[in-house]
């Protein structure tokens, strides 16, 4: 299918082979609570697709994230989902790290190790915390020694299970009360890091969406990036940048979901010649909108008109893929429905992106301030 021809073609260009092996496991097992395909993904150089090269990595632009990641949502809505925290993370980490003037010679290996080992990254952010500011981080770091202890709890928390490190950021205020941003690089395996059962559906249940629970956890300095305390803005800055990539994202793996599953009713030449033509422009439309903001970012827009690209792509996109995807549950009929688990699998899975911050409501009223020609202002 059109939408999804160069979503293969990105997919197999950042990551060869991953398609192949991914379709070699049943839906059903791709998605299960014990799936192998995240370790999948990893095998094929997928921790890499944002790491810059001069790191190692294959450093995608955003066209070609967006595309790579729709051909992940359609292959397995829990790996494309998943996967999101990680590349966000890695946007964020990296462009911290070109202007960190504190890099030491371990942290730069550590990023290097990223895509050379498949390290995979989830992170502690807000996700999840009702009436929170969606950036601010959900842990709390106190300075201790040399270095920083960790408390808190980050619930959902996906790639629980098959993180390698924990982000978190946190501000930092020098003797002065200047703030600068510092972005905590823990290790899964130490000391008072646990993951406890908490996502109670089988829909999604292969994103590995726990909880982790940090109880004094000891980060060495070493594993600490700063930025500078002059340049204060640099933490909005950072973590809009990052908020502009996990949108785009996880819109495009959601649609990679909703692609799938009208993939199966063009295929089958189910309902009229009409019927499909409409079903197909709401999925081609949510597409061109998701490549489009992508594009922008790639061209430089950057601040509020990014952000605003993104939302305005996510919410319309949101709203498309609702609507594609209860024509095309319809479409297929009822023996389908019941025939397989998967079409109710897929019509599920896409309604989740309705439940990543931020809420439309929550957004309101600064999006209509922004088309009004004010600042918009995440919270």
């Amino acid at each position: 299918m059109r939408f999804l021809a160069s979503a293969h073609e990105a997919c197999e260009k950042f990551h060869p082979g991953l398609e192949a092996a991914l379709e070699a496991v049943p839906l059903a097992e791709r998605e299960a609570v014990d799936s192998p395909v995240l370790e999948i993904f990893r095998a094929h150089g997928g921790a890499g697709l944002l790491v810059p090269e001069a790191f190692g990595g294959q450093g995608a632009d955003p066209l070609g994230a967006v595309r790579a990641q729709r051909a992940l949502g359609a292959l397995s809505p829990s790996l494309g989902v998943a996967t999101v925290m990680h590349h966000f993370t890695v946007a964020m980490l990296f462009s911290l790290a070109e202007t960190a003037d504190r890099l030491t010679a371990a942290q730069r290996k550590l990023l290097a190790s990223i895509a050379a080992d498949g390290l995979l990254l989830s992170s502690a952010w807000a996700e999840g915390r009702a009436d929170q500011n969606i950036l601010l981080p959900s842990v709390v770091a106190e300075p201790a020694g040399d270095g920083y202890r960790v408390n808190g709890e980050k619930k959902p928390c996906s790639l629980s299970r098959a993180m390698d490190l924990l982000t978190a950021s946190v501000a930092v205020v020098d003797g002065e009360g200047r703030q600068s941003l510092a972005l905590l690089l823990i290790p899964a395996d130490s000391p008072g890091i646990s993951v406890e059962p908490f996502w109670g559906t089988p829909v999604l249940a292969a994103a590995q969406s726990d909880l982790v629970r940090l109880t004094d956890v000891m980060v060495p300095r070493e594993l600490v990036i700063s930025s500078t305390p002059e340049d204060q803005r640099r933490l909005d800055d950072l973590q809009t940048a990052g908020f502009t990539w996990f949108e785009l994202l996880v819109t495009s793996a959601y649609t990679g979901v909703a692609a799938a599953l009208v993939s199966r009713v063009l295929e089958a030449g189910r309902g009229s010649v009409s019927d499909r033509a409409a079903l197909g422009v709401r999925l081609q439309a949510a597409v061109d909108l998701q490549e489009g903001a992508a594009r922008a970012v790639a061209d430089g827009v950057g601040g509020d008109e990014a952000v605003a690209s993104v939302l305005v792509a996510r919410y319309a996109s949101q709203d498309l893929l609702a609507g594609a995807v209860d024509a095309a549950t319809e479409m297929l009929g009822g023996m389908s429905f019941v025939g397989s688990p998967d079409v109710a699998y897929l019509a599920s899975a896409v309604r989740a992106l309705a439940f990543h911050p931020p809420s439309r409501g929550s957004l309101a009223a600064q999006l209509v301030a922004y088309f009004e020609g004010n600042p918009l202002h995440l919270s």
